[in-house]
């Protein structure tokens, strides 16, 4: 970078001068240094949450006792009607619609029009909370109603609650880490230091964060509700 050379020519320790690039959003990679650490982020959450995939996948298959049908287990009595995957199904629908707001909020920032940018991700961060308060009671109703702990399963293989509450249980800590993030930037939206500062690409960083939570959803849904 020229601010390191110029740092080198006058005993400017180089560390530092990095470091003072990258505070500053100076672009790296070609593009500005925090989408850059985002999608580095991004890549590898995708291995961790591969992992946990593979590993349910392995777990199961080699289980022993019979596998619970996620179906029944999860499913809902709605006046008087016995509803397979009902609340999963809502969640997905919920954070599949967050998805649009969120791209809407980017679309509207870099328009620069801070009210809809905000208003949007407002709109993000409710259906977000509405998700992680779903799955708080799809927790309670296992733990409660149906014995279901991370060592124990009364409906068959002990392994189903293990994976169950690892798997849904950090992405719930994702979606509420993102409920928090958006919440930050919606506020700096609103307080007009984007406009001050032209960093509106901050939007679009949390937009990817939020997107990526979304999409490892879809597969959470595929591979643990429906397989």
């Amino acid at each position: 970078m020229t601010h390191d050379i110029a740092a080198a020519a006058t005993g400017e320790n180089n560390h530092t001068g990095i470091v003072r690039d990258w505070s500053a959003d100076k672009q790296v990679f070609g593009m500005p240094w925090g989408k850059g650490m985002m999608w580095i982020f991004l890549l590898s959450d995708t291995f961790i949450f591969s992992c946990f995939l593979t590993a349910y996948m392995t777990v199961r298959m080699s289980a022993v006792e019979p596998w619970p049908n996620a179906s029944e287990v999860f499913a809902l009595t709605i006046f008087g009607h016995h509803l397979p995957l009902i609340l999963i199904a809502i969640m997905t629908f919920v954070l599949i619609t967050s998805s649009g707001t969120m791209a809407m909020a980017v679309n509207f920032a870099y328009r620069r029009d801070r009210r809809k940018t905000a208003l949007m991700l407002l709109l993000t961060i409710i259906l977000g909370a509405s998700f992680v308060g779903m799955q708080a009671f799809e927790w309670t109703k296992l733990i409660v109603e149906e014995g279901i702990r991370p060592w124990g399963n009364p409906l068959g293989a002990a392994q189903f609650g293990a994976t169950f509450f690892m798997i849904t249980g950090f992405h719930g800590l994702h979606v509420s880490a993102g409920v928090i993030y958006l919440a930050v930037v919606a506020r700096k939206v609103l307080r007009g230091d984007y406009d001050r500062n032209g960093r509106y690409h901050n939007v679009e960083i949390a937009g990817l964060y939020w997107h990526f939570v979304d999409l490892v959803w879809v597969f959470i849904f595929a591979f643990y509700y429906l397989w």
